[in-house]
């Protein structure tokens, strides 16, 4: 079993940033990737970065080059430090874990954080 808090959402105006954490505990080997979705009203949730216990990341296209996803293995943490945000960026964001790649989409889940982007 692993828990997933998320924190760090919240009500930015556009071209802001916000940084997104969420701290995992449970079995280590559950938390070998961790990563990012998000689901925006009416949409379906949708990948935003990922990364493996060694460092290896993976971006959609809509966070290429805005969103950096980051984590400490200390303190089982991962971070998406979110830059030049857009209203279209506005979605409930979760934090996932599991041991592998493939298995990420059916893995663990937190419960989510809102971010709103609007002025």
């Amino acid at each position: 079993q692993v828990q997933l808090v998320e924190s760090g959402g919240g009500l930015v105006q556009p071209g802001g940033s916000l940084r997104l954490s969420c701290a995992a505990s449970g079995s280590a080997f559950r938390i070998n990737v961790m990563g990012w979705y998000r689901q925006a009203p009416g949409k379906q949730r949708e990948l935003v970065a990922r990364i493996t216990r060694g460092g290896s990341t993976h971006y959609a296209d809509p966070a290429k080059g805005r969103f950096t996803i980051s984590r400490d293995n200390a303190k089982n943490t991962v971070y998406l430090q979110m830059n030049s945000l857009k209203p279209e960026d506005t979605a409930v964001y979760y934090c996932a874990s599991a041991p592998s790649i493939v298995t990420l989409d059916s893995g663990s889940w937190g419960q989510g954080t809102q971010v709103t982007v609007s002025s």
